[in-house]
């Protein structure tokens, strides 16, 4: 039956491959005069990245939390993979405000500025290094087990896998997405075989186990307490997030792709496989008979062997290594992605120059540079940085859903209309990353003094830089002065005076009176908004919140012209205060200014549209 079984799988496999690599536009195509991945491609890409942690994961899984591994690094691989939704809400707003690629990076400089950009910066790539680092010599680990290799051949090679997938990357991106696609293709074959044959192995004991693994994490979990099991609850997503890093890849590469709906697209595909591979293959390892102590280092190869012979085993190790290798090549496309909108960003020009395959080949000779810099000084052994890696990735996280949060706080969903996401499931998972975060930096204190320390210098380094080349320092350029508002006022000979404070980047201004005054305040991040009239006023919202700026316009109409009638307007709050509770906030904070400036008059108003513009919409 077995042998049946497997026969039809790889005929139904060599069957699908066929199909897909027949079709035409598989993996990338040419528009616009460049070059744009496939969402299919992308998502190989990552997926290489993220099947290495099956290799490691269970074992590692295991030691820190026993048999309840099982059921937790499913648990994590619904709960990351269910995190991408906002991932993907993520790439719509970067796509709206015309920021493409970045990932962490792009969103928290948009909605929170440098600094915060550049700790995202600084844990991010510290990911990419190690990741880059412990593939390779991991990889070489994985093949020198057949082997004997004295310690400074496998530094030999581990330089020469840098290099060479280097020298991929500078080849172009579609070389690169149709050698990872044959990689992919072994992958699927090889481990899909483990799977089938590992269900087919499933017996009595091994499905007691697996109830014994439920039942362990129950028993762990019930502790009397809310606050023990909320901990014991973090301790073990903690312990199993690692089995899924790389998923943030894909929003970091989203330059490559024409839509934000190639990223979702992407991410669909992940959970899809990697999603339920790694859960799957967890637990039938994990429920083998195995003397999981002394194969912590080579679980699901031993596993392999054990289920369909030497030879399956010898197979499986082989695609470890070559998925590791491929994890290099992640982490070379998905720095090289960030590099260049940190380049773009700060004017760093000549390192974004790219050859006539549109490589960033300057970027990636600098990656490899420093890859192989770190296996050197660190003599091929990555335990002294290892813990530096969960560290980073999960502070990426905190972020990123920080600053959703953050900007759904001020911004509501109306500038995204496609595809928004629940913000208290949202803050939930914030708050179980944070958790996590604080948890691994109290459990790992070597690596977050590395974590720290390496943050502060690029932190430093980038705020030195941001002082002379920030792109706010054009736009901060562009703004009006308090001045320029006082001018044009006095130049009216009416009794009263009318300022409209407005939101940038609303309709244009019709109808404009001489004793009229347009005020918007705007961040320099997002960029300064066209000037619609003459007596529309730009002023930048820097270092003080949009209401204690408009008290000093306000004061400053006060003095300036104490002999006038003024009257301020506001516009209506259309916005939920649910959707934007931002809007209640500033609501409540405009209602108290009748008691700042008695004098004033204070209108906010709905101007209404037109009758027949009003009846289409109603009828729509």
């Amino acid at each position: 039956m077995k042998l049946t079984v497997l026969l039809c799988l790889n005929l139904f496999l060599c069957g699908l491959f066929f199909l897909l690599i027949r079709s035409r536009g598989l993996l990338s195509y040419f528009r616009d005069g460049r070059i744009w991945l496939t969402w299919f491609a992308v998502a190989i890409i990552t997926l290489m990245d993220e099947l290495t942690s099956v290799f490691y994961a269970p074992a590692e899984a295991f030691r820190f939390i026993g048999p309840s591994a099982i059921v937790f690094i499913a648990f994590t691989a619904v709960f990351i993979h269910y995190m991408t939704t906002r991932l993907v809400e993520i790439a719509e707003i970067l796509e709206h405000h015309k920021v493409y690629g970045g990932g962490v990076y792009s969103f928290s400089y948009l909605v929170l500025g440098p600094l915060v950009s550049f700790v995202a910066v600084a844990s991010i790539m510290v990911d990419y290094i190690l990741t880059a680092c412990i593939s390779a010599v991991s990889a070489v680990e994985n093949a020198a087990s057949f082997v004997g290799l004295p310690h400074y051949g496998k530094m030999g090679i581990a330089m020469f896998l840098i290099w060479a997938i280097a020298g991929l990357n500078i080849l172009g991106i579609r070389e690169n997405a149709r050698f990872v696609f044959g990689i992919f293709v072994l992958a699927a074959f090889i481990l899909l075989n483990l799977i089938a044959s590992g269900i087919l192995a499933l017996d009595a004991e091994a499905l007691n186990r697996l109830q014994e693994a439920g039942r362990h994490a129950s028993e762990r979990m019930h502790t009397g307490s809310w606050f023990s099991s909320y901990g014991i609850f973090i301790a073990s997503v903690a312990s199993c997030v690692l089995a899924y890093s790389g998923v943030e890849s894909v929003l970091q590469t989203a330059g490559l792709v024409r839509t934000w709906k190639e990223i979702g697209r992407s991410y669909i595909f992940l959970a899809l496989t990697v999603g339920l591979v790694t859960p799957v293959i967890a637990a039938l390892a994990l429920s083998a008979p195995i003397d999981f102590p002394a194969h912590e280092g080579d679980l699901i190869t031993h596993y392999a062997t054990l289920i369909n012979g030497i030879p399956f085993g010898v197979a499986v190790a082989v695609l470890a290594s070559l998925t590791l290798t491929m994890a290099v090549n992640t982490a070379f496309v998905a720095s090289s992605e960030l590099l260049e909108r940190v380049a773009e960003r700060y004017a760093f020009h000549w390192l974004m120059r790219t050859n006539r395959r549109q490589s960033l080949y300057r970027i990636h000779i600098m990656n490899a540079v420093a890859f192989s810099a770190i296996i050197l000084i660190t003599s091929g052994s990555q335990m002294i940085l290892a813990d530096m890696y969960a560290l980073g990735l999960i502070a990426s996280f905190c972020i990123n859903m920080g600053s959703l949060l953050i900007y759904r706080y001020f911004m509501g969903t109306k500038e995204v209309v496609h595809f928004n996401t629940s913000r208290v499931v949202t803050l939930v998972i914030f708050l179980i990353f944070v958790s996590c975060f604080f948890f691994l930096a109290w459990m790992k204190p070597h690596g977050t003094e590395l974590w720290a320390a390496t943050t502060g210098i690029v932190l430093v380094a980038g705020l030195l830089v941001a002082q002379k080349r920030a792109p706010e320092i054009k736009e901060l350029a562009q703004a009006d002065s308090e001045m320029d508002l006082v001018l044009y006022l006095a130049e009216s000979s009416e009794p009263d005076i009318h300022v409209l404070f407005r939101r940038p980047r609303e309709e244009a201004l019709a109808h404009t009176k001489p004793n009229e005054a347009y005020v918007s305040f705007y961040s320099p991040r997002q960029g300064a908004p066209v000037k619609l009239a003459p007596n529309f006023f730009r002023f930048p919202a820097v270092r003080r919140s949009v209401y204690q700026h408009m008290i000093q316009i306000l004061k400053i109409v006060e003095y300036e012209f104490p002999d006038r009638d003024v009257c301020v307007h506001f516009g209506w709050p259309l916005s939920s205060w649910l959707d934007r509770l931002s809007i209640g906030v500033m609501v409540f904070n405009v209602m108290t200014l009748p008691r700042t400036f008695p004098e004033f008059k204070f209108i906010i108003d709905y101007p209404g549209k037109p009758r027949q513009q009003g009846r289409e919409q109603r009828e729509r």
